[in-house]
């Protein structure tokens, strides 16, 4: 079994669920009392949230980098980001980095694929949904067509994030808000509907949804099991 390297803590409320979602995968994989080989490098949210509204990335990117080489000194050998919006940076954090880096776009593009759509809709924070980091990959790499909602309803997903989804709060309001917002974009000729941040799993399953819902979380921690089991 091969050691996975978890650049986490953004936020911890999902971090916690990778890790979860990761020995759980093992334990179901190899039986008894198998649990998975990986080693947390929980980052501080507080002092990486201020520097993406200041558009300050590569401070970020620092940060991260940080993290993935000391990750690989400790003995990973592959590296998880476990945030969406965090991938703007990944070239940045896997500068002198040797270990692979599962990217959690190709992760979910890959499934979108094999359940044979094309066209989905995309949730996540702003910068998710309205730079092109993530949606260019899914589309130039995975030829995947991407909408996103109206600026309306990227303000309030991006905002139920925030202030409430890093925090640990869920609320039955912002649940059905999400919905609406998801059965727009699948009336307006989305095949599926990806949950590109990774705190979107804790408002909205998938049998909430009648098209199919794309749990990046899930997708991407049950990939690094498959590699870290190959």
């Amino acid at each position: 079994m091969k050691t996975i390297g978890l650049i986490g803590g953004m936020s911890w409320e999902s971090t916690q669920h990778y890790y979860a979602l990761i020995n759980e995968a093992v334990r179901a994989r190899l039986g008894g009392l198998h649990s998975a080989r990986c080693i947390l490098w929980s980052v501080d949210f507080a002092d990486i949230e201020p520097l993406q509204r200041a558009n300050e990335w590569g401070k970020a990117g620092e940060i991260l980098n940080r993290a993935a080489l000391g990750l690989e000194r400790a003995g990973a050998d592959l590296l998880v980001i476990c945030a969406n919006t965090m991938h703007k940076v990944a070239d940045q954090a896997m500068s002198g980095v040797r270990i692979p880096l599962l990217h959690i776009a190709d992760v979910t593009a890959e499934r979108i694929r094999a359940a044979g759509l094309r066209r989905v809709a995309l949730l996540g924070t702003r910068y998710v949904m309205e730079e092109d980091f993530y949606r260019r990959r899914l589309a130039e790499r995975h030829g995947l067509e991407v909408s996103v909602p109206e600026k309306a309803d990227r303000d309030e997903v991006h905002r139920v994030i925030f202030e409430e989804l890093v925090l640990g709060r869920v609320e039955p309001r912002s649940k059905e808000r999400y919905l609406a917002i998801m059965n727009r974009l699948v009336d307006r000729g989305a095949q599926g509907v990806i949950a590109g941040c990774t705190e979107i799993g804790m408002l909205v399953g998938p049998t909430d949804l009648a098209a199919p819902l794309f749990d990046t979380t899930e997708l991407h921690a049950l990939a690094a099991v498959e590699r870290a089991l190959s």
